[in-house]
């Protein structure tokens, strides 16, 4: 009986030692294949990751170097009409700055499949600056491709910096109910000095040069400062008028209200010369030009280009506020 149960009780102890072994087995091969399965998944996302930062990284060079995947060659583009929109105020920033409107004009008219260029604009104005480097630039390459017109098509509003760049043109078409004009110069600030007196606050400004305050909004206006930014502004706009009346000629029809600021109806714009025959994009390219088929050449401004140009902005807009008054000419 004792050994009976003696030799029974080892048989279990040896049936159970294997039985111990495998489970520490499984528990290594289920790590081991946890690990390997881990591993894996870590270079798939890696894999993922890096596939989608070259992909932006992609988007981004392409955006940034404006790569046009609709070609401008002629081989492919035939014969067309070229189209550059300005959409929005004339400033160093958006579709109506020069960075953006001049390299567009250089290629719509470096094509040679395009017979003409048509510049769709909608803009109150600006940056005399800014409208003064398009219409160089348009007469510049108006010199350099003779045979080769530009037109400009008046959406809503194409006034002041808007009209100086048109008058640049051969010929401006506009809707019978757009607004044309506002041939004049304004520089616009505020004075806060009798607001002020009223609340007992001094102004304390410290200047290296007698001049330096200039228009400071809060301290009071000099007639020789207010006589000195009139003068200024009596400048720009005789350049204003000097473009008006070089690019419509005899066309023109002036009267002492033409140069006054005023602005008008397309249907007036027209009668006064200010512009030539009512017509749009799709129009102008079919009569005019004689060229059907419309080929936009707008800039269109990435990503990359937007965030620096914001910081550059950011950056310039401090150096104003540091080296200069706030108030600057505009045509609008």
């Amino acid at each position: 009986m004792n050994d009976n149960t003696f030799g029974d009780t080892r048989d279990s102890t040896l049936t159970a030692v294997p039985t111990t072994g495998n489970w520490e087995r499984d528990t290594l091969e289920k790590l081991v294949f946890a690990t390997v399965r881990e591993q894996r998944a870590t270079r798939r996302w890696g894999i993922f990751f890096k596939l989608t930062f070259l992909g932006l990284a992609f988007f981004a060079l392409w955006a940034f170097f404006d790569f046009d995947f609709t070609g401008s060659g002629s081989e492919t583009l035939g014969r067309h009409t070229a189209l550059i929109e300005i959409d929005g105020s004339i400033e160093a920033e958006g579709s109506g700055s020069a960075d953006v409107v001049i390299p567009s004009l250089n290629k719509a008219f470096a094509d040679a499949g395009s017979v003409a260029v048509v510049l769709r604009i909608n803009s109150p104005g600006g940056s005399p600056v800014q409208a003064g480097n398009i219409v160089d630039e348009i007469l510049r390459l108006k010199q350099a491709y003779p045979s080769k017109p530009i037109y400009v098509v008046v959406d809503e509003i194409c006034a002041s910096g808007g009209y100086y760049i048109a008058a640049a043109s051969d010929k401006i078409f506009v809707n019978k109910a757009s607004i044309v004009g506002s041939v004049g110069v304004l520089m616009d600030g505020f004075g806060f000095t009798g607001t002020m007196e009223k609340l007992g606050v001094e102004r304390r400004l410290l200047t290296a040069g007698e001049n330096k305050g200039f228009l400071d909004p809060f301290s009071p206006q000099s007639n020789k400062h207010k006589a000195h930014a009139q003068a200024m502004l009596n400048e720009i706009h005789q350049q204003f008028i000097a473009v008006v009346r070089t690019g419509r000629g005899k066309r023109l029809k002036e009267t002492p209200e033409t140069f006054s600021g005023l602005f008008w109806s397309g249907a007036k714009a027209v009668d006064m010369g200010l512009a030539d025959g009512f017509g749009t994009v799709e129009t102008t390219a079919r009569d005019v030009a004689k060229a059907e088929d419309i080929v936009d050449y707008t800039t269109r401004e990435g990503l990359p280009e937007r965030v620096l140009k914001k910081f550059g902005a950011s950056v310039g807009a401090g150096m104003v506020k540091t080296l200069g008054p706030a108030a600057r000419p505009a045509l609008r």
